[in-house]
């Protein structure tokens, strides 16, 4: 089952405005030279390809030590780390990104999120690890909340529905944080605020009815399983979780 995981979307669009003529209207710095400018705007290309991304935001940092873009290119570097599947260095880029800039609630959201799906059962350092993402994914959850439209390019529609989509990404992970302890009740909590802050992500319906039938509320679990699976075109995976979550509950209630 894959997560709808927002990226540097927001950030690259504040990017380019910033990048733009001086009629285009931008909230926050512009780049202080041509030389830079080319930099950032070769950062935004670069979205979508790893490699290309982590070249392009290198360059920057390391020809401009004192750009405005670090947080940016920190983040996006951390974000093509993490599409490598190389956890060690996106978890370090993203701690890097946090610190140029601890009012940003992406990089927190993005670390706690990493840390948290390759947190082991058998990790010895397990619950330090779970603490961590704690700590960064409600740092991540106070700042989405308190943040304001990064870009006047952008419509108030689309900030409120990427806002709603950075709550139930923050609050989700909260949630496995929670399974990861075996607090299920916590976890149905989290995962339920999910729903409500993002009702269009299925996923986050799945793992609320995992967290129900493992807390023992099968009734409940299978509520949420038959309002999934009454969706069209749900993804098939979530519909083989599901549905796997569905004959738990019926089996855990005697088959009745």
């Amino acid at each position: 089952m894959k997560k709808l995981i927002l990226t540097g979307i927001l950030a690259l669009s504040a990017a380019f405005a910033q990048t733009a003529p001086p009629a285009a209207p931008a909230k926050g710095p512009a780049p202080k030279s041509k030389e830079e400018a080319e930099a950032v705007t070769e950062l935004a290309k670069a979205q979508g390809n790893p490699d290309a991304t982590i070249t392009a935001a290198e360059n920057l940092l390391n020809k401009f030590a004192d750009t405005q873009y670090k947080e940016i290119a920190l983040f996006m570097e951390g974000d093509a780390y993490k599409q490598k599947r190389d956890w060690i260095k996106a978890e370090i880029y993203f701690e890097r990104a946090m610190q140029a800039d601890p009012k940003d609630y992406r990089a927190p959201l993005m670390l706690g999120e990493t840390i948290v799906q390759h947190t082991g059962e058998q990790d010895l350092d397990k619950e330090e690890k779970l603490t961590k993402a704690e700590k960064d994914l409600q740092t991540s959850l106070d700042g989405i909340k308190a943040a304001e439209k990064p870009n006047p390019q952008i419509t108030d529609a689309q900030w409120e529905d990427a806002k709603k989509q950075f709550l139930g990404e923050a609050y989700d992970d909260l949630g496995l944080v929670a399974m990861d302890r075996k607090k299920y009740d916590v976890a149905a909590t989290q995962f339920r605020s999910a729903v409500d802050a993002d009702p269009q992500e299925p996923a986050h319906v799945a793992r609320l009815a995992s967290a129900l039938q493992q807390g023992g509320k099968n009734d409940e679990a299978i509520a949420e399983c038959d309002k999934l699976l009454a969706q069209p075109n749900l993804d098939p995976r979530i519909k083989q979780f599901a549905t796997g979550v569905k004959a738990q509950a019926t089996a855990a209630k005697g088959g009745k």
